[in-house]
């Protein structure tokens, strides 16, 4: 098939890698995000798969909205048999929609039809799922509510951030996404209406999602430094500023510090939750570099009875 790939992040670049190194398909063009100011200058930035389209030496479309009539126009010119996508950013109209024979085919990073939306894996690690996955699905006007061709599944490892898990996710789902081409080329496959039990929404998560509530149990803090790991990052206040929160974990034996209750050794550096204590391993002050929590508590030098939080 003549395809169309759309998508912008870092974690859409193994699918894109997948269908160029395919020998039954044709990308023929990608449709990414435009070019977005980072880093300290804020010069604009094109996105990862912008550039590795153009390493490929495939055409780079990059629409401000996706309804833009110079764009639709470009689209029905290449006339894609079938549009894949993978986190491309914006919502598509019907307009859109319309364009491709076989319909724009979307690889979502949940077992549909749980986690729905912008941030499954975030909130799969957050309401503490022990599998996930990852499904391809037929894209219509509801919000990843369409038919589904294929899924695969991916056990949740005690210790993975969202950073983890969606790299995982990615590699294994690029599997996905080709092979479900060639099922849709060939007529294998037939995408299933998913069943109307079990929705779940995964909003984007927001700085304020990611403060921790150190009243909340152990466990919960646990999932929510871990699902908001590398972004948006869990955080805290300690003296007025934030501290990002990296890497902590449970402690199950301790449970004589009261909610955001601070406790630094030589080596370690525990916080009383709503049950017991976490360990704090790594951490990151405001306007400096991460660093492992001891070395930033023997810094600040933390004094008793000093909380968290406030």
């Amino acid at each position: 098939m003549k395809l169309v790939f759309a998508g912008t992040p870092e974690v859409a670049v193994p699918a894109l890698d997948a269908l160029i190194a395919s020998d039954r398909h044709e990308v023929a063009a990608v449709v990414t995000r435009p070019d977005a100011p980072a880093g300290r200058g804020r010069r604009l930035v094109a996105s990862p798969v912008a550039e590795r389209a153009e390493e490929a030496g495939i055409e780079v479309l990059k629409p401000v909205k996706p309804r833009d009539e110079e764009f639709l126009a470009r689209l029905r010119e290449i006339a894609p048999d079938c549009c894949p996508v993978v986190a491309y950013g914006a919502l598509l109209p019907k307009v859109a929609l319309d364009v491709p024979a076989r319909g724009w085919v979307n690889l979502h990073f949940s077992l549909l039809p749980a986690w729905r939306g912008a941030a499954p894996v975030q909130h799969s690690l957050m309401a503490g799922d022990e599998v996930t996955g990852a499904s391809t699905f037929l894209i219509e006007e509801g919000l990843d509510s369409g038919p589904v061709y294929g899924v695969l599944t991916e056990e949740i490892r005690p210790t993975d951030t969202s950073g983890d898990l969606l790299t995982r996710l990615a590699f294994a789902g690029a599997g996905l996404l080709a092979a479900t081409m060639d099922g849709i080329e060939d007529g294998t496959l037939r995408a299933v209406p998913q069943p109307h039990e079990g929705v779940t929404l995964a909003p984007k998560i927001t700085v304020e999602d990611a403060q921790i509530q150190w009243t909340a149990p152990a466990l919960r803090v646990d999932r929510v430094v871990r699902g908001c790991t590398p972004a948006p990052g869990a955080w805290t206040l300690f003296r007025g500023e934030r501290l990002k929160l990296i890497q902590a974990t449970p402690v199950l034996d301790r449970t004589d510090l009261a909610p955001g209750e601070l406790s630094a050794a030589k080596n370690n550096v525990y916080v009383g939750t709503g049950s017991h204590a976490v360990e704090l391993l790594w951490v990151q002050p405001q306007g400096k570099k991460p660093m492992r929590a001891a070395d930033w508590a023997r810094g600040v030098r933390i004094a008793h009875g000093e909380l968290l939080g406030l």
